[in-house]
């Protein structure tokens, strides 16, 4: 296998791990008293969050390295503006699915939800990066950025 497979491989696994480990992540690592850590599990609030996290890391990703794909847009600070644009509309999104669900059960954590969103930005631009280096390697004019080869 070469090195393309690999590192797609790597990506994949470790998305893998952050959508099986989810709960580990939200509870365990980014834990709020008062309930809204409880809130999050019992309120189904965890999955639909971490598949749109997802989706939007590989899908910006994607979008980056085959949908623009452009040598005018192969620089370092051209691959950041995409993950600054994913990394700030992700948790807007995410916080109107939480604050969605969370309505539905009339359960109210306002500065939690917020708390949580933030995090949400470095997390995604963790995936984000897992992703770009993930699949990179086949794009034709991209596939130096945001780090050449």
């Amino acid at each position: 296998m070469d090195k393309k497979g690999i590192y797609l491989i790597l990506g994949i696994v470790v998305t893998v791990l952050f959508v099986l480990l989810r709960e580990n992540v939200y509870y365990g690592l980014l834990y709020q008293g008062g309930g809204f850590s409880e809130d999050l599990v019992n309120c189904g609030v965890i999955m639909p969050i971490t598949l749109v996290m997802v989706a939007m890391a590989w899908g910006g990703a994607a979008i980056y390295y085959y949908v623009i794909n452009s040598v005018k847009f192969d620089r370092w600070y051209h691959w950041l503006a995409v993950l600054a644009v994913v990394a700030v509309v992700t948790p807007v999104i995410c916080y109107c699915i939480n604050n969605a669900i969370f309505n539905s059960y009339d359960v109210e954590h306002g500065a939690e939800m917020i708390n949580l969103e933030l995090s949400n930005i470095l997390i995604e631009a963790i995936l984000f990066t897992v992703a770009s280096f993930s699949m990179r390697w086949w794009s034709s004019n991209c596939r130096h950025t945001p780090i050449p080869q």
